[in-house]
């Protein structure tokens, strides 16, 4: 009557990839609800994004270089102007600069959860 339970089912560890999921859907719900003109750009933006996401790579630097964030916006525009005709370049671009820059953010936050060092 008075059995002991082992210890993994009296101390159970909570679901710690669930916080995790919980974000990503979260944001990819956010992410649906964009406007029909950044809606648009997330591909050019992600694959800026996957392009520059390697070990050792600027985007994962403490301080980002600007001038390589503002190459990216280039390059990202670049590719949204050669297949969408109607954009305004300045415009897109600024518009670009933020999604990256909200990409990488959360690129980074990822990063850092997944490569947490424990001493």
């Amino acid at each position: 009557m008075n059995e002991k339970l082992p210890y993994y089912m009296a101390y159970p560890v909570p679901f710690l990839y669930d916080d995790e999921r919980a974000e990503r859907l979260d944001f990819e719900y956010l992410k649906s609800m964009y406007p029909d003109l950044p809606k648009r750009l997330i591909p050019y933006v992600e694959e800026e994004c996957d392009r520059m996401e390697y070990e050792n790579s600027m985007i994962f630097d403490q301080y980002p270089d600007r001038l390589q964030v503002r190459l990216m916006c280039r390059r990202a525009g670049g590719n949204a102007a050669l297949y969408e005709k109607d954009l305004d370049a300045d415009a897109v671009e600024d518009l670009i600069g933020v999604m990256i820059c909200q990409e990488l953010y959360k690129r980074r936050c990822s990063h850092r959860r997944k490569c947490r060092k424990y001493y």
